[in-house]
């Protein structure tokens, strides 16, 4: 699959593509409706297939002191298109010029002269342009002009309620991984660099791969039974502590899984780790024997719940 960004020249196979067209953050199983539209559309017409999707989230640009809410990563959403079936990524680069532009100039000069789109699938809450007065009423009115054909997708509903990434992140929050999975149709994962840290795991017979938070939205601090994938494809069971370690000063925010039965050096690597289960909050315990008896309690918790846990994508 290919990836361009704004200002890049869509190359002219990927010219006459339907467009599946949002935010897609956490290309959950609305998402996935919105892009297994136009991808099924694309077929039928023999036409290319494209996801587009904005960098920084438009809310980000809007309110850049937003706690972080992110769930996927560019990266990771390239990923998930490309299973998908789609056949590039485009990302709109949401600045102060794309911010500003009318919903007029969005669908003339970067859905048609920029992207070359025929068709463009959108859910039916799509807002673009200006102050957001477009919406898809006025795309298919303004896709008209321009013989750009449109359709929107209605919300997939789960359990009397729509699943959006707001749903997905209170779950989270909640530390209900089996909820956000199932409206993700996957774990909820932190893809990052493994840094040095201060060695204390490996002192005391843990030592963790110490990943930074980044822009990733936070779920509930605690402990977690936790799937962790190498850049080789090896799936690697584990358990991880996401939070500030109150047992150690000074404080400072990380997420810290200790695979089981590895012990191999992952240092510099970049490294996927999938949230399955909510075992406990955060503790602080009164001696390090104390904190090393627990931790060998969650262990042992994290590996029955993985053990019943089929791997998922």
């Amino acid at each position: 699959m290919e990836r361009l960004d704004s200002g890049s020249t869509v190359p002219p196979h990927l010219r006459g593509a339907i467009v599946a067209l949002g935010n897609f953050d956490g290309f959950h199983l609305g998402h996935q409706a919105v892009s297994g539209r136009a991808i099924e559309w694309a077929r039928a017409e023999g036409r290319p297939a494209i996801i587009a999707t904005f960098d920084p989230h438009p809310a980000r640009h809007f309110s850049p002191d937003l706690p972080a809410f992110r769930l996927t990563t560019l990266d990771q959403r390239e990923r998930l298109f490309a299973e998908a079936g789609a056949d590039a990524m485009f990302v709109f680069h949401f600045d102060d010029v794309l911010a500003g532009m009318t919903a007029e100039d969005f669908v003339a000069e970067e859905l048609v002269k920029e992207v070359g789109a025929a068709g463009v699938v959108t859910g039916d809450d799509f807002t673009f342009g200006k102050g957001r007065q477009g919406n898809v009423e006025r795309l298919a009115q303004l896709g008209a002009l321009h013989n750009l054909r449109t359709q929107s997708i209605v919300p997939v509903m789960g359990n009397g309620e729509a699943v959006s990434s707001s749903r997905i992140r209170k779950a989270l929050q909640a530390g209900d991984c089996s909820e956000a999975a199932r409206l993700l149709t996957r774990p909820f994962a932190i893809e990052g660099i493994v840094q040095h840290g201060d060695k204390v795991g490996s002192e005391i017979g843990y030592p963790t791969a110490n990943i930074d938070m980044s822009k990733y939205l936070r779920p509930a601090y605690g402990v977690y039974a936790v799937r962790g994938r190498l850049p080789d494809g090896r799936v690697l069971d584990g358990v991880a502590n996401l939070g500030i370690r109150p047992m150690f000063q000074p404080p400072k925010e990380l997420l810290e899984p200790y695979f089981f039965d590895f012990s191999e050096n992952l240092y510099g690597q970049m490294v996927e780790i999938q949230f399955i289960a909510f075992l406990r909050p955060e503790a602080k315990f009164d001696t390090m024997n104390e904190l090393t008896d627990q931790i060998a309690r969650d262990c042992d918790d994290a590996r029955r719940i993985l053990a019943a846990t089929p791997h998922l994508p």
